[in-house]
C-alpha cells in the first residue's frame, strides 16, 4: 500500500480526524457527566434521517445531518418538559422518529442502501473537500464556544441549582451544550459513522475518568485519548483494509478495558 501520506484523501482523513478528536471530547465530558450520554445516540440516528433528506433533494448529506440532529436535540429539550420525571421518554421518541425516516427516505434514494451505509458506519476515506472545511469550521465553533464557557459549563455540569444561584444563565446553556452536539454528532458521521459517533463522545471521556483527578485534566485526557483512538484507528485501518470508524471505534473500547483493568491492578 505504501507510504499512507501519499495520498490526498488520506491526508484530508487525517485532518479530519483530528479535528473531531479535539470537539467530541468537549461535549462529551459534559454530556456524561450530566448522564446525557443518549442523546448522542438519538441526534445520530436523526443525522441520517438527515442524510437521506440531502441525498433524496441533492444537497450535501453532511448539511442535511446538520439541520436534522439540530431539529433533533430542540424536539428532545421540548418532549423532556412535557414528560416531567419520565423524561428519557423524549430520547427514545426522537431516536425511533430519526431510525424511522432514515428507513422510509432511503427507500426513494437511487442505490439509497450504498449510500446511506457509507455514512452509518463512516466512509472518512471519501470526505470531500467541502466536507473538510465544514469539519473544520463546525469543529473551531465547538472548540470556541467550550472554551469561552468553560467556568459555565463546569459550574452547571456538577450543580445546576447553584449554577442558576450564581447567576449563570442554565437553560441557555443547556440550550447551547444540546445544540452543539447536534453539530459534533453531524459533522463527525462522515469519520466514524452515524451509529458509532456516540462511542467517539463517550470511550474517550470514560477511558480519561479512570485516570484524571479533575475535571480540566479529564478534558485534556479525553482529547489525548480521542487522537489516539482516531489517528491509530487510521493507521491499522489503512494496513489491514478495515473500515476506519469501526476501527477507530473498537481500538477505543479495547483502551477503556486494558485502563480499567489496569487501574483495578494497581
Amino acid at each position: 500500500m505504501g507510504n499512507i501520506f501519499a495520498h490526498a484523501f488520506m491526508i484530508r482523513a487525517f485532518a479530519a480526524a483530528a479535528l473531531i478528536a479535539v470537539s467530541a471530547p468537549c461535549i462529551g465530558l459534559p454530556i456524561v457527566l450530566k448522564r446525557f450520554s443518549a442523546i448522542g445516540d438519538a441526534a445520530s440516528h436523526s443525522a441520517l434521517g438527515g442524510i437521506a433528506f440531502g441525498l433524496l433533494i441533492g444537497i450535501n448529506p453532511l448539511v442535511g445531518a446538520v439541520l436534522f440532529s439540530i431539529a433533533a436535540v430542540l424536539g428532545i429539550e421540548g418532549l423532556r418538559k412535557k414528560f416531567g420525571a419520565y423524561s428519557e421518554i423524549a430520547t427514545v421518541v426522537v431516536m425511533s422518529t430519526g431510525i424511522g425516516l432514515t428507513a422510509v427516505l432511503s427507500g426513494f434514494i437511487k442505490n439509497g442502501a450504498a449510500n446511506i451505509n457509507s455514512f452509518m458506519f463512516g466512509s472518512i476515506v471519501a470526505i470531500s473537500d467541502f466536507e473538510l472545511i465544514m469539519t473544520v469550521a463546525l469543529s473551531a465553533l465547538v472548540v470556541i464556544v467550550t472554551t469561552l464557557l468553560y467556568k459555565e459549563i463546569y459550574a452547571l455540569t456538577f450543580d445546576e441549582e447553584a449554577a442558576a444561584l450564581c447567576g449563570i444563565p442554565v437553560k441557555a446553556i443547556n440550550f447551547l451544550l444540546m445544540l452543539l452536539t447536534a453539530i459534533t454528532v453531524s459533522v463527525a458521521s462522515r469519520i466514524v459513522g452515524a451509529l458509532m459517533i456516540s462511542s467517539l463522545l463517550v470511550i474517550p471521556t470514560a477511558t480519561a475518568m479512570l485516570v484524571a483527578k479533575s475535571y480540566k485534566k479529564t478534558l485534556i485526557f479525553s482529547i489525548i485519548f480521542a487522537e489516539l483512538f482516531t489517528l491509530i484507528g487510521l493507521f491499522v485501518s489503512y494496513y489491514l483494509n478495515l473500515r476506519p470508524g469501526g476501527t477507530i471505534v473498537l481500538i477505543g473500547a479495547i483502551a477503556l478495558v486494558v485502563t480499567a483493568f489496569l487501574k483495578r491492578k494497581s
